[in-house]
C-alpha cells in the first residue's frame, strides 16, 4: 500500500517543525512548503530566517522542501484588508483571513498540484470525524492555553477532510520536548504572539506609514455626544483602550466606539464597555449547515477572551444576532465571534456593530 502523501506548513517555528517530524515517524511520505509572505522584518513564522529555519529542519528529517511565492495574495487579501478595516473603525483578525485565503487556499492549491492528499499545520486544534453524522468535527487542541481552534472556524467540511493537525493532542511543553530531541533548529525559537507583518507590534506606526490620509482629525466625545478632545485618526485607536486619549478627566475613561462616518471617538466609564448583544455576518458553520433555529452556546468574542455562556439567533443572508446570559466587555466590530460546544468549534462569523442597552 502507498503512503499517504501529505505536504506539511513549515514557517521555521517548532510547532510546524514536530508536526512534519511526526508525519514521518507515522510513515507518511512528507513534504515540507513554506510561503513566502514579502514581509521584511524578522518574527517567529516570517521573514528570511523562517524560510531558513524551515528548509534546514527539512533537511535534518530528511523530507523535500519547497516555497511557494504568496507575496502577492498576502499583501492584497490580509495586508490590505487590514488596514482597511482599521480605517473603518473596526478591528481585524488577520490570522483568521490568512488562514481561510492563503494557509488553507491558496497553500494548500500548491500541494495538490504537487500530488498531495493532505495538508498539515502546526497548529493546536484537532480533527475528528463523527462517524454518526458522517462529518468532520472541529476540536480544541489539549493544550487550552496554547488552542488555536478560536482561527480555524472558517474552515468547512471540505477543508476538514484533508487537513491534519499533528500537534493538536500534545501540550506545548511535550512538543519543545519532541524538538529538542529531535535537535531540530526550531526547539529553542520564543514565540511571538504578535501580528507577524507589523515590526515591534506597533501596527499605529504600520498603519501611519502605509495609509497616511486615513489619519485625519476628529473629536472626542462622551456618549451624550459633549466634545471632550480630539484626536488625530481614528485609526490609532481600539474599543476599550484607556491609555492615550489626552483627556483630563475625574475617572479613568475608555473608548466605547469609533464612528468612521463621522471621525469620532466616543469615550465613557469603564462599565459603559458591558454590553450582552452583538450583530455579525459573514458566518461559516464548520458542518456547513446553517441553523434555522435559536441554539445556546459557549461564545469568544476575541482570542483571548474566556467563552462565555450565550444563545445564538440565525437571520437572513448569512448574519446572527448573539446574547450573552451576562455582559461581555469591549465587544469589538471587525473581530471574530466563535461558537463552541465543549471542545467542539460549531462555527463563527465576523461581529459587525454591538447592540446598545
Amino acid at each position: 500500500m502507498s503512503k499517504k502523501k501529505v505536504a506539511a506548513a513549515m514557517s521555521g517555528g517548532v510547532d510546524s517543525s514536530v508536526a512534519a517530524a511526526l508525519l514521518c515517524e507515522e510513515g507518511y511520505e512528507v513534504m515540507g512548503m513554506t510561503l513566502e509572505l514579502g514581509i521584511g522584518h524578522e518574527k517567529s513564522g516570517s521573514g528570511a530566517d523562517s524560510v531558513r529555519l524551515a528548509r534546514e529542519t527539512a533537511e535534518q528529517i530528511g523530507i523535500p522542501h519547497r516555497t511557494v511565492d504568496a507575496k502577492r495574495e498576502f499583501e492584497a487579501g490580509v495586508v490590505e484588508d487590514f488596514c482597511r478595516e482599521y480605517a473603518r473603525g473596526r478591528t481585524p483578525n488577520p490570522c483568521i483571513r490568512c488562514n481561510r485565503l492563503i494557509k488553507f487556499g491558496m497553500l494548500w492549491e500548491a500541494a495538490r498540484s504537487l500530488g498531495a492528499e493532505f495538508l498539515a499545520t502546526g497548529h493546536h486544534a484537532r480533527i475528528e470525524r463523527d462517524p454518526e453524522r458522517g462529518i468532520f468535527r472541529l476540536l480544541k487542541g489539549y493544550d487550552g492555553a496554547k488552542d488555536q481552534s478560536y482561527f480555524l472556524y472558517v474552515l468547512g467540511q471540505e477543508e476538514l477532510g484533508r487537513t491534519l493537525f499533528p500537534v493538536g493532542e500534545l501540550r506545548k511543553a511535550e512538543v519543545r520536548a519532541k524538538a529538542e530531541a529531535l535537535k531540530v533548529g526550531a526547539a529553542r525559537r520564543p514565540e511571538s504572539q504578535e501580528i507577524c507583518f507589523i515590526p515591534d507590534n506597533d501596527y499605529v506606526a504600520f498603519l501611519r506609514a502605509r495609509n497616511p490620509e486615513a489619519f485625519l482629525p476628529g473629536l472626542i466625545l462622551d456618549a451624550a455626544g459633549n466634545r471632550l478632545g480630539g484626536h488625530s485618526g481614528i485609526i490609532g485607536f481600539t474599543v476599550g483602550q484607556r491609555r492615550g486619549l489626552g483627556i483630563a478627566a475625574p475617572h479613568p475613561l475608555y473608548v466605547l466606539e469609533l464612528r468612521h462616518w463621522d471621525n469620532a471617538v466616543v469615550v465613557g466609564p469603564a462599565d459603559k464597555l458591558l454590553r450582552r448583544e452583538l450583530a455579525a455576518s459573514e458566518m461559516r458553520w464548520i458542518d456547513g449547515i446553517p441553523p434555522d433555529k435559536p441554539f445556546p452556546c459557549r461564545a469568544r468574542i476575541r482570542y483571548r477572551h474566556r467563552e462565555a455562556e450565550a444563545e445564538v439567533f440565525p437571520q437572513a443572508q448569512g448574519s446572527a444576532r448573539v446574547v450573552f446570559d451576562a455582559p461581555q466587555r469591549a465587544i469589538s466590530p471587525g473581530q471574530a465571534v466563535v461558537f463552541y460546544s465543549g471542545d467542539e468549534v460549531l462555527g463563527g462569523g465576523v461581529i459587525d456593530s454591538v447592540v446598545s442597552e
